[in-house]
């Protein structure tokens, strides 16, 4: 499950944030605790409550006190957000430079698009 590439805490909270995104877990929904967490993936608890605790500072976990994690009722929305920009800036900005580059015009690029659509 966890690769050597970053460090365990943020591929936690990475794989979170994926099962909210793509509705595993949904708005409100309890997640593991992180001792369960921990033990589920024989990893250290500290390292758990780090994933969570970056989770919770950016406002897509919330805990109650004494009950758990939960999912912020905003937050499938919020990484949509983030990601939509981030697929922009990382993904279509860079094909758009490229394909002016190469002298592909923007119709060209829409037409092929819409036709993988259909």
């Amino acid at each position: 499950m966890f690769d050597d590439r970053s460090p365990i805490y943020l591929q936690i909270a990475e794989q979170i944030k994926n099962d909210i995104v793509t509705g595993a877990l949904a708005e409100d929904e309890q997640v593991m605790s992180t001792n369960q967490y921990a033990a589920f993936y024989r990893i250290n608890p500290a390292t758990a409550a780090k994933g969570f605790a970056q989770l919770v500072d950016e406002g897509v976990l919330y805990k109650k006190r004494g009950i758990g994690m939960f999912v912020s009722p905003n937050a499938r929305d919020l990484l949509r957000g983030g990601r939509r920009e981030a697929f922009f800036s990382d993904v279509v900005d860079p094909m758009i430079a490229e394909a002016k580059a190469i002298g592909v015009p923007l119709p060209e690029i829409v037409r092929h698009i819409q036709k993988e659509e259909q």
